[in-house]
């Protein structure tokens, strides 16, 4: 099972980034084992591969990085749980798509320990929660962002992974749109009433892990035999 570390303090991003890269070039030689890494960053926004500069709304607010990981613009920063994910996802069947579904229903059923549903939406990257105090866009009750999944991977190893929000400074996402999503806010386990601490949400991550995740393989919906169909 891969190497879990955890990081104290708040990890330079840039080195944090280079080494997490080294790691995932070892793991692709055969050189380490796949790890897990958790965290939290300073202040900062990322830019993804897919990121738009009319996104990122107040360019001066906090240093900007970009990255090569799929997707638009994201936070990080005190108080959001970052979790880098290096795995061999050539040894898991090599199926991008399945494995991202199980880092989805991963979160998700983290989330499910602190009796939070958790959802996915089409076309809306990153696990949202319903807010059914208030009416979206659409009139429907409106849905806010407490998760995003950002990877990438290189000779079949994935590297960055998820952020997950425990209790951020929720006024920092204003800088950028977040993921490139206009309509719809973000949340936080301690914005919607739950005392839920770092560690807490590192147990329920640890705890859940090998649901999907198991031993060289894959189970996206956390059930055998695996099943990617829809």
């Amino acid at each position: 099972m891969p190497d879990w570390q955890f990081l104290p303090g708040l990890a330079p991003y840039a080195e944090t980034l280079a080494a997490m890269e080294a790691r995932a070039e070892a793991i692709a030689r055969g050189e380490a084992r796949e790890a897990i890494w958790l965290l939290e960053h300073p202040p900062l926004y990322t830019a993804g591969t897919s990121a738009r500069s009319e996104d990122l709304t107040d360019p001066d607010r906090f240093p900007v990085h970009d990255v090569g990981r799929g997707g638009q613009y994201t936070y990080h920063g005190p108080g959001q749980r970052v979790v880098y994910v290096m795995l061999d996802v050539g040894a898991r069947g090599r199926d991008v798509r399945c494995f991202v579904r199980a880092l989805e229903n991963w979160v998700i059923a983290a989330l499910a320990e602190f009796n939070v549903t958790g959802e996915i939406r089409p076309g809306r990257v990153g696990v949202w929660v319903q807010r059914p105090e208030r009416s979206g866009p659409d009139g429907q009750p409106a849905e806010d962002k407490i998760a995003a999944i950002g990877v990438k991977l290189r000779r079949w190893v994935s590297f960055h992974g998820i952020s997950i929000n425990v209790e951020p400074d929720l006024s920092h996402f204003s800088g950028i749109v977040p993921c490139g999503i206009r309509d719809h806010g973000v949340t936080s386990l301690v914005d919607l009433g739950l005392p839920v601490t770092m560690n807490d949400l590192d147990l329920a991550l640890q705890t859940t892990f090998e649901r999907f995740f198991p031993e060289g393989g894959l189970r996206p919906d956390g059930v055998n035999p695996p099943n990617c169909a829809t």
